[in-house]
This record gives C-alpha cells, structure tokens and sequence, in this order.
C-alpha cells in the first residue's frame, strides 16, 4: 500500500489541479473501471485530489442521462428515424419527448464548463432538432384545436334597439315622392344601441390543448428560440383571426372596391361592419389576449408581442373599411350608419389603449374616428342642403302632407338618438345659428346639435312655404300649410325633439296653424257668407224681393256646392284638425244660414219651384260639412237630406 502524500501547492494550484485531472480522466475515454484505478493512483500523491471521485461520479451522471435524452430526441426525429408520433395521440410519449429536452438543457449548463466541445455541439445539435420538432407541433396543435367561431350564437347575444324610419333605398331625389307615400309611412328599421351581452365569453382554442401549448412555449423560450415560436404563433393566430371576420361578413376589400359598392348593398356591409367591430373587440381580441397570458405566461414582452403582431391585421382590415365609408360619397341616407360606426369604433378605441394595444394600432384607429366624424358632420351638411335645395314644383294635389316634411321629421326624430355624439361632432361649427335671428327663442341656451335642427327645420318651413305658393286656391294654399306645420309639431312633441327645441317653438308653430285656419276661413268661404248679408234685401222679410232672395239662395247653393264638390277631395290627415275645420266653418256658415233661411225662406217657399232655390235646411249644411277633407271628391245631389 503506498504512503500518501501531501504536496504543498500555491493560491489557486489546487483548483487548477482539479480541472487539469477531471479532464485527463474524460479524455481518456477508457471504461468506468480503469478510471477509477486511476483515481486511486491519482488520491495516492495527494490527499486532496480524493474528491475527484465525485466530479468524475456526477460527470459519468450527467452524460448517461443525457446520452438516454439524446436518443428520445432523434427517435422522434423523421429525418434519423422512421418513428413518426401525433403528438396528442401519445400523452405517455410527449411527456418523454419533454422530459429529454429538459434535461438536455440541463446537461447543457452542467457541461458547458466541464465537457469538451464535441459534447455540446451534440446537445445544440438535439435541441436544433427538438425545436424544429416542437414548432411544427406548436403550429399544428394551434390549427387542429381553433374552435370555429358560432356567428349565430353571437350575433344572438347582440341585444338590438330598433327605430321606425321611413326611408327609401336610394339617394334623396327631386320630389321626395319615394321617401314616403302619400297614404301612409313605410317602415323599416334601423339598429341603434345593439350591444353584446356581459357574460359572453369564447375560447379561441380548446382548454385541453391550451396546456400543451403553454409546455411546448415555455421549452422553446428557455431554448433560445422565443423567435421561432412567436413567429409561429402570430402566422396561424393571424390566419384564424381573418378567418373570423369574414365569418362575420367582413371580406377584405380595397377602399376602390368598397365605393363601387352599390347603398343597398353597402348597407349591409356596414350594419356587418359595426357587429363585427363589437365581436372583434368583446369577443376576439379579448379571447386572444387571455390565450397569449395562458400561453406565454412566463414572458410579458413575448405575450405583448404576439397578442399586437396578431390582433393588428385583424384591426387593420376592419380600420380599411371604415376608412373606404369615411371618404366615400356622402348621401343622407348613410348619416346613421355612419355615426354608428364611430360610435362603436370611439368604444373600440377605448377599449384598445385599455388592452396595451400597439400604439400604432391605436395610432391609425384614432385617425379614422376622426374621418368618420368628418363624414358625419359632412353628410348632415349634405342633409340641410338637400333639404334646402329641394325644389319640386308638383304641388299636392290635395293639400296632403308633402313627402319631404315626412322624410325630414322622421329622419330628425332618429337623429335626436344620436344626440350627445352629434353635440360634440358640431360643437365647433360656425354657422349652426344661421338663419335663425327671426325665431323667437334663446339660441344661447341651446346645443350645437339643437341649434343646427333648429336651422334644418327653419329651412324645411321656407321650403314649404314656397311649396304653398303654387296653389291657385288660397284655402288650399292654407290646409297645406296646416297639415304640414301640425305634423312637425305633432313628431317633435311626441319625441326628445320637444326638449331640444323647446316649448316656446312648439307654441309659436300652434299659433301659425290657427292663423292659417282663420286664413282659410277667410279665403273660402267669404264669398258664400256674403250671399247671406241683408244688404240689398230689404230691411225685412215682407219687404225683401223675391227676385233677389232667389238670387241669394241661388249663389249661396252655388257657393255652397262649389265648395263642398272641391274640398271633399282635400285631405287632413290629422282627426283632431279636421274635426276643428269642420266646427269652425259650421260656427261661421251655420248660424248665419239659419238665420237667413228662418227669416227669408218662408217667402221662396209657398211659391212655385222652392225647391229649386232653397235646397238645404241648416241640419243639411250641418250634415254635408262633415264630408270635407276626407280626400275622396264628392258631388251634391239635388236631394235633402233629413236632419239630424
């Protein structure tokens, strides 16, 4: 037995001995055997190389595990071997396959000081292998378990608030006469307020596979290779996101093709748009965000870059389209499609900066909210100008309610909707007050959004105005004003327009329609009162000559029959102003009849043909009355009718 001993060595000797014996053992390259003898001889001449035998102990460890994690990997290797496995039919498998990667990156750090470099190009070389493994199967567990988007039970979840408009399908035309028929209001309906439910949430990919995912993730980022897997990541998401939208009905369009567009179907494009935005936002971007913190849990920057490079190309199709609408040709009928569009994309903005959205991203939305507004507010201009500009020279034929004052107040009450949206939209605007320095009311209590229907409606009054001058008939001339001026009255009370504009305007319009009833009065039935006068007559019934009285019942009828013959055919929508017409002719035309006729009719007839002159009691005139306005032209026969 030979006699230890022990050698004095300098500062820093000892380790340098240690390392200079670990690697003359592993370059030896001799069986475990003779290593250890040599360890003996080694531990003889100097008691403090003894612990090699733990360097060398965990040194024969590390490779036999590596080399046992080394083999795992090539298995799975096509290129070296023939065995090929799905990764989610071998859970037993995957978790091997898993297990040697770590412990590869295990060895790797172990070895990185103590081996030689053919070791660790060996271990770089398994792990290029796995990682090109683990990237396929990242990208195909991705695609095989996407869960396809259910758009019925979506857009079922979409709570919808729908107005009455009466609306054509084309642009505003010369006469109005589309917008809404003379017999009654078309209706249709347009969305306003739809909004997905609270509770609604969606998973993009299956729970189980979500798992899987986040294990391949975390080998791939602690590999080196966070690039590859994000990459790999961004392209099949992106794919999937794209994929959604045009589920929703949002294809990808240039903005050239989106203006060729025809409005019907534009239309729809855009009512797909505005779902699609609220979808994207509540449900997609959402649900791409909580997958990206399950999967890349262990990194923020990795998880904020793959939720922007993913969710940007699915916000910047849906960013084109509203962009094509915005710089589209304006016409009064997209008004409220586009304010629903910046409605949903100013919430959508919202919810983009709360969701660390890219800044570029939130960048490009901001500028085609601001487009959008400028669409609106452009098109609202278009609106007034139309409405002001509209000069058909057709009149009524009846005195009815003009198309334009249908499609005008229907189209102003579903604007009061969008009320808060359009103040800060016109908030700015120079001349929303013009042309109103004649109406009675404080416009500097007034909203810009009131101040400019205010003006609207101002120009529609002078519109119709001179829309009653092309009638001949003064009366008629009267009733259209009348049906006209009540129906803006009658919408604006029974809507928030009433608080916009005001009580005072209301009252100054209800004070016009009486004016214009006297009016009436005056211009129609002047002529047959006139025939009941006693001027001419004789100061009484035994003086009057009958020759006269006969001509004052002659005209009177004739008056009488004229009138009723015409203004059957007139029409007043409204029971309440037609009943007022008719008592307020009756309180004109009777008593001055009944008078006339009780003290003048007894003379005309005990003579020959009374019948002839005095073809109507007061009941008779009483009864006909009622027949006026109706809108259906009625002539008088000869006969009497039996009073009431």
């Amino acid at each position: 037995m030979p006699t230890t001993t022990t050698t004095n060595l300098g500062p820093g000797d000892e380790d340098r001995v240690m390392a200079t014996a670990q690697q003359i053992v592993n370059s030896l390259n001799t069986p475990r055997e003779v290593r250890e003898n040599m360890l003996s001889i080694f531990s003889s001449f100097d008691n403090r190389l003894s612990n090699i035998s733990d360097l060398i102990s965990d040194s024969d460890s590390t490779g036999v595990r590596f080399e046992a994690a080394e083999k795992v990997i090539l298995r799975w290797n096509p290129d070296v071997s023939c065995h090929s496995l799905r990764w989610e039919d071998s859970p037993d498998e995957t978790a091997e396959y898993l297990s040697a990667i770590d412990e590869i990156l295990k060895s790797v750090v172990n070895m990185s000081v103590r081996s030689d470099n053919e070791i660790i190009d060996r271990a770089e070389t398994s792990l290029q292998m796995a990682m090109s493994r683990l990237e396929d199967e990242f990208r195909l567990i991705l695609i095989r378990n996407s869960v396809p988007l259910d758009a019925e039970r979506l857009y079922g979840s979409i709570r919808k608030v729908s107005l009455s408009f009466a609306v054509n399908e084309g642009e505003i035309d010369e006469e109005f006469e589309s917008f809404a028929q003379v017999g009654g209001e078309r209706e249709c309906f347009h969305e306003r307020g739809a909004s997905l439910g609270d509770d609604l949430c969606v998973d993009l990919i299956n729970a189980d596979a979500v798992i899987e995912l986040k294990e391949i993730a975390d080998r791939m980022i602690r590999s080196g290779y966070e690039k590859e897997c994000v990459q790999a990541y961004c392209n099949v998401r992106r794919d999937a996101l794209n994929e959604c939208l045009l589920i929703l009905g949002v294809e990808k369009l240039s903005i050239e093709e989106v203006q060729k567009i025809e409005w019907k179907s534009l239309d729809e494009k855009m009512k797909k748009w505005i779902q699609a935005v609220k979808i994207t936002v509540r449900v997609l971007l959402s649900g791409e965000k909580r997958l990206c913190d399950q999967i890349f849990d262990g990194s923020d920057s990795i998880k904020e870059i793959c939720y922007s490079e993913t969710a940007k190309g699915c916000i910047m199709q849906l960013l084109s389209f509203g962009e094509a609408v915005s710089i589209g040709k304006r016409s009064s009928e997209k008004l409220f499609r586009i304010l629903d569009m910046y409605d949903v994309l100013a919430d959508a903005l919202l919810d983009f900066k709360m969701m660390v959205m890219d800044e570029f991203v939130c960048s490009e939305a901001k500028g085609v909210l601001a487009e959008l507004g400028d669409a609106a507010r452009g098109t609202f201009m278009e609106f007034e100008n139309a409405v002001k500009n509209e000069a058909s020279k057709i009149p009524m034929h009846n005195g009815e309610i003009h198309p334009l004052t249908r499609y005008v107040m229907n189209y102003v009450t579903l604007l009061v909707d969008y009320n808060e949206m359009l103040n800060s939209l016109l908030e700015n605007d120079e001349d929303e007050a013009n042309g109103l320095q004649d109406e009675d009311i404080e416009l500097e209590t007034k909203t810009p959004f009131a101040k400019r229907l205010l003006s609207l409606i101002s120009s529609l009054e002078s519109n119709l105005e001179e829309k009653s001058k092309l009638y001949e008939d003064g009366a008629l001339h009267c009733i259209f004003l009348m049906n006209n001026i009540l129906y803006i009255v009658q919408k604006v009370k029974d809507s928030e327009l009433r608080k916009l504009l005001g009580d005072n305007w209301v009252r100054k319009r209800s004070g016009q329609i009486r004016q214009y009833a006297t009016s009436y009065l005056r211009a129609c039935w002047i002529k047959a009162l006139h025939c009941l006068k006693d001027e001419g007559i004789g100061s009484s019934s035994n003086n009057a000559s009958k020759v006269t009285l006969k001509e004052r019942f002659k005209s009177f009828n004739a008056c009488f029959e004229e009138i009723y013959r015409i203004q059957t055919g007139w029409k007043v929508p409204d029971p309440q102003l037609r009943e007022e017409l008719r008592l307020s002719i009756s309180e004109k035309v009777i008593p001055a009849y009944r008078s006339f006729f009780g003290r003048f009719g007894s003379r005309l007839e005990s003579g020959r043909n009374a019948g002839k002159y005095i073809k109507y009691t007061p009941d008779d005139l009483e009864n006909y009355l009622l027949d006026l306005f109706e809108g259906s032209p009625l002539v008088l026969h000869h006969v009497r009718r039996k009073g009431s």
